[in-house]
């Protein structure tokens, strides 16, 4: 937040020195704020600029709360909208090939047969990292082949395991009926343990070598999970309650349909171009 406040003083100021304390930020009124706002659309991506807008508006409610603002001027100046934008999803889908590839690399050892089902997951579930690493023994309600996540904001869905549940019952017989962690460490510091975000993280790492796989990341299994549902003819409400997304149109972004129809489109168009080489004639 300091940081975002020493930008605003500087666009504000028009001085490169300033800082966040050289602002009386009490004084500012609702054409101050909309200028800032103008000035931030101009320079920053909509994303960085709404959190600078948010650093804005919680310095005004501070200001307010200690009697520096009446509840009118502070309504008012902290009143400025957001800056609308839209951005590609970051990552990259992962090919039918490459998925292959990463579950060719899990053999027979414990540890395989863990990974394989943790791969099986993120893709067959599109499961979040901190979904897939806070699952307890308990939450697989085995009698519906389900999953109970806990997602953003606490909020709970049931997913079912559909295809991945091989994978994750070749893992159950592995693990054992011990209460705990779904999944656990299996090294010599780390046995039976939560497997922690960058173990994950760390895991997928070390497959896509072994694969010959371009870096991915969790996320990019969550992003293929919807894409490949979508593509596949899945109704977008099923599968943003499958996601975990607060409304379709977050599931919207994923979906690569649209996509696909304007490389189709483009493709029509006809150029008449002749191979050139240097020195050619």
């Amino acid at each position: 937040m300091r940081n975002a406040l020493d930008t605003i003083a500087r666009l504000g100021l028009g001085k490169e020195t300033v800082t966040a304390h050289s602002v009386p930020w009490a004084q500012l009124r609702f054409q101050h704020t909309q200028a800032l706002r103008s000035a931030l659309a101009d320079r920053y991506a909509h994303t960085t600029a709404n959190r600078m807008l948010s650093a804005l508006r919680g310095v005004l409610k501070t200001a307010w709360k200690l009697g520096l603002m009446s509840a009118e001027e502070y309504q008012k100046a902290a009143s400025v909208e957001s800056i609308r934008g839209e951005t590609l999803p970051s990552g990259r889908a992962i090919a039918s090939g490459e998925l292959v590839g990463l579950l060719n690399t899990c053999n027979h050892k414990p540890l395989d047969v863990r990974d394989a089902a943790i791969l099986s997951l993120l893709y067959g579930c599109g499961l979040r990292r901190a979904e897939l690493v806070a699952l307890d023994l308990g939450d697989y309600i085995i009698e519906e082949a389900e999953l109970v996540l806990r997602g953003k904001g606490n909020k709970q869905r049931a997913i079912p395991v559909g295809n991945a549940a091989p994978a994750l019952h070749d893992w159950l017989a592995v693990r054992g009926e011990a209460a705990g962690p779904l999944f656990w460490g299996l090294g010599n510091r780390n046995r039976g343990n939560r497997l922690t975000d960058q173990a994950v993280y760390t895991m997928l790492k070390k497959r896509a070598k072994l694969a010959g796989v371009k870096n991915l990341s969790p996320h990019d299994f969550r992003r293929t999970f919807v894409g490949d549902l979508l593509d596949a003819g899945a109704d977008i409400v099923t599968v943003q309650k499958m996601a975990g997304h607060a409304s379709p149109a977050t599931t919207s972004r994923y979906d690569r349909r649209g996509q696909k129809a304007r490389h189709q489109a483009a493709s029509l168009l006809h150029i008449p171009y002749k191979k050139r080489t240097l020195g050619g004639e």
